[in-house]
């Protein structure tokens, strides 16, 4: 497949584009929901169950893989979900807001979902291996890059309405249809930015290539069971880590938060942590580059989980200076930049073959899966742990994906740039 415009053009904003609904419809919602009176264990466990579509998209992926181009399926998406932020807004100053604007969020989950599986398989199919290895820590800044503009700008920009208006519903409906808009924006920008020559699949590739056929050969690779078994375990901690984080530091002191507003979190993370952020993915996908996957793996996923003590040490000692805030989420932010890019690189080595977009598509699910379950159960844990002992926890549910990740047979130099 060949491309008129640089990667460069469309690159980052495409995946921008793929990680903005996610963290709305993930980590947003949290703190949402936070401020609009729902519990911790309400918001732990219905929050978590969004991940459900990211979890199931292997089921529909075949299809999207078989029929149509990943252009078409990524930007038609794209304008669905578009419209379902706007609806949200318009929703939530209703008495039933919660479980309307989740029914809502569902679906806005599953276009992100088919989203995300036509993105990944534009990017394998517009790219050479060369270019993905290089372009990886450009994808995962600017994937993650919206992570942060979600949990940083978007939180602000609410916790600025909730001080002007002084009624968090009207803020958050406010900030919702801004959210719609935004992403209006980055669906016409992909229109007019993607490449345009991607063929449609034949009928003769679609009668060969069946959904049976594809979701049987992933079953089929080498090592699959560990493979399974690091994928759903990599991310134990964090799937932890990123539901009680917020409400960690929004609760007030005297019940163990931070005690935060709301726009304290925007700044913090949409300023020095995106910045830690972005420096750490360009790092991350320059090293594998350089000298490829099997070099970094072991120093990348210390560099991701280690800076979890950080919070540890926050919610033992509770210093009184915000800067000590902001010097571990720049760490954690960092850590998760660089970190982050040995995970995806592997799992595109998983997708490796033929079938890569759907089998990237599987992989990247059971990652969701291992995401929601966990999650789900956060909110109960922290309440009967205690913020610095759940802490505590998340630290330790990381050794298992660590130990595993000794275990994985790959070549030295996968994501080495040839020379």
């Amino acid at each position: 497949m060949k491309t008129e415009n640089s990667p460069w053009y469309w690159i980052p904003l495409l995946n921008f584009a793929s990680g903005f609904p996610y963290v709305i419809i993930i980590s947003v919602s949290v703190l949402m929901y936070k401020n609009l009176g729902i519990s911790n264990e309400d918001i732990g466990l219905y929050t978590s169950l969004l991940y459900l579509p990211w979890v199931i998209k292997p089921l529909w992926s075949p299809f999207i893989d078989l029929h149509g181009t990943k252009r078409k399926w990524f930007l038609s998406m794209q304008l669905l979900i578009s419209i379902a932020f706007l609806i949200v807004g318009f929703i939530i100053p209703t008495s039933q807001f919660f479980m309307l604007s989740l029914a809502i969020f569902w679906v806005a989950a599953f276009a992100s979902a088919s989203n995300d599986v036509a993105t990944d398989g534009f990017y394998l199919l517009a790219l050479t291996k060369d270019q993905q290895s290089f372009f990886l820590g450009i994808r995962s800044t600017f994937y993650r890059a919206s992570m942060l503009t979600g949990n940083g700008l978007i939180i602000l920009l609410a916790g600025y309405l909730e001080h002007q208006y002084g009624d968090n519903q009207k803020a958050w409906s406010y900030t919702m249809i801004f959210v719609g808009l935004v992403m209006t924006f980055l669906t016409a920008y992909n229109y007019f930015a993607t490449p345009k020559t991607e063929l449609p699949i034949t009928e003769k590739e679609t009668a060969e290539k069946n959904f049976a056929t594809v979701f049987a050969s992933f079953f089929k690779k080498k090592q699959i069971g560990l493979i399974l078994a690091f994928i759903l375990l990599f991310r134990l901690g964090e799937s932890q880590l990123l539901k009680m984080l917020t409400p960690f530091l929004v609760d007030k002191t005297t019940i163990g938060g931070m005690g935060l507003d709301t726009e304290d979190v925007g700044i913090i993370y949409g300023t020095f942590g995106l910045i830690a952020l972005t420096i750490g993915g360009i790092l991350g996908g320059i090293a594998i580059s350089a000298h490829g996957l099997k070099k970094w793996m072991l120093p990348m996923i210390l560099t991701m989980h280690l800076p979890i003590i950080g919070f540890i040490l926050l919610a033992y000692f509770h210093p009184a200076s915000v800067y000590y805030i902001y010097a571990v989420v720049i760490l954690e932010q960092f850590g998760y930049g660089f970190g982050f890019a040995a995970f995806m690189m592997y799992l595109i080595y998983v997708a490796e073959g033929e079938s890569k977009t759907s089998h990237y598509s599987i992989a990247t699910g059971f990652m969701a899966l291992g995401m929601m379950l966990p999650g789900m159960l956060s909110g109960y844990i922290q309440q009967y742990l205690g913020y610095g002992n759940f802490f505590i926890w998340v630290f330790l549910a990381t050794i298992p994906g660590l130990i595993l990740s000794r275990f994985l047979i790959f070549p030295d130099d996968f994501g080495k740039k040839s020379e």
